[in-house]
């Protein structure tokens, strides 16, 4: 008769295989969007559907020349009354000539109050950056800036 031997993994092992196996999917997938977002224009199909998205509503501020584009501020605002019919659910940024165009989205709710966000992005060069706004009654909105970048930010 052969013996089972059942092996119990302690905290720490158990820890790292669960952290080894994260890192892997993460990059397994950050991996393949990175790869499919190289052009602005499917981006944004794949985004809407198809549907052609309006100007208006969203504000879009970012300096006119940056100087250094590893850090390019952005200040992005959606006029929406933020209700539970009526409000803005996400905001998606896209650097068309970055060479990954996708640089993030932020979604809302009506509890957000106000759909607006500041942050910070690269910038490889001098281009054209839009925020496109996906509101609840499933419109798209869009908003575009150009920014002159003297400094590359993605190691150029």
């Amino acid at each position: 008769m052969s013996k089972t031997r059942i092996e119990v993994l302690d905290r720490r092992e158990f820890l790292v295989a669960s952290g080894a196996a994260v890192a892997t999917l993460t990059a397994l997938t950050s991996g393949a969007l990175a790869r499919e977002m190289k052009d602005a224009n499917k981006l944004l199909q794949e985004l809407t559907g198809g549907a052609k998205p309006t100007e208006g509503k969203v504000k879009l501020e970012m300096p006119e020349i940056a100087e250094n584009g590893a850090t390019v501020p952005v200040k992005i605002s959606v006029d929406s009354p933020m209700t539970d019919k009526d409000y803005c659910e996400s905001v998606t940024i896209i650097a068309p000539k970055n060479p990954t165009v996708y640089v993030a989205t932020f979604k809302f709710t009506p509890d957000s109050g106000k759909a607006w966000v500041s942050t910070r992005m690269r910038l490889a060069q001098t281009q054209e950056v839009w925020a496109l706004a996906k509101m609840s009654d499933g419109s798209f909105r869009i908003a575009k800036t150009n920014v002159k970048v003297t400094i590359g930010g993605c190691g150029g």
